[in-house]
């Protein structure tokens, strides 16, 4: 339940802020914020998060209709595990309804935020855009690191693991084969 409550704040701060930059920022100049390091421009996107494929007619909505899908259907069979992941794909929720709303409603996406200096700047996002990429990041990092054993090799091949470093002579939970020469001390043909 609190998952829901996360993603629905994170539509509702998406849609509250492209609602104020549509009113306030358009047909002005970028407003400093942080002086030349974050500014407010507003713009609207063709393409998919960052201004990339704008242009391109392509049906974009479908990529976030996918996304939710996927997630929706993550979350009910509760194939998502981990509380850190959760959150993840909560975000990367929220944010992919946010840009959907505004693809349906208005065909392109309302941007408004943009960090850069000089010659230098991120293309511009909004809060939507900033939910899929902290996602996108907390996923990244909680990805299993550990390996998982998917058979009956690989459970044999953890036990061993688990029983501490293979040293000279040891065969990794293998039978031990005879030993060359009969295991007397002559010299190996």
């Amino acid at each position: 339940m609190r998952y829901a409550a996360v993603a629905s704040a994170v539509v509702a701060l998406d849609l509250w802020t492209k609602r104020w930059a549509s009113r306030t920022l358009i047909y002005h100049e970028p407003v400093e914020i942080l002086g030349p390091f974050l500014r407010f421009t507003y713009t609207r996107n063709s393409g998919v998060a960052f201004g990339l494929g704008a242009g391109v007619p392509l049906p974009y909505y479908l990529f976030s209709i996918a996304a939710v899908a996927v997630i929706l259907t993550l979350f009910i069979r509760q194939r998502v595990t981990g509380a850190a992941r959760r959150l993840a794909l909560t975000l990367i929720l929220g944010g992919a309804v946010g840009n959907l709303v505004d693809r349906i409603s208005i065909g392109e996406v309302v941007d408004f935020i943009e960090i850069g200096y000089g010659r230098w700047h991120w293309p511009v996002f909004n809060v939507a855009d900033s939910a899929v990429s902290v996602g996108v990041v907390l996923f990244a990092l909680t990805w299993p690191r550990r390996h998982e054993p998917v058979g009956p090799l690989d459970e044999g091949r953890e036990r061993d693991q688990d029983a501490g470093p293979l040293r000279a002579g040891d065969r990794g939970g293998q039978a031990p084969r005879p030993v060359p020469g009969g295991g007397r001390d002559e010299p190996v043909a």
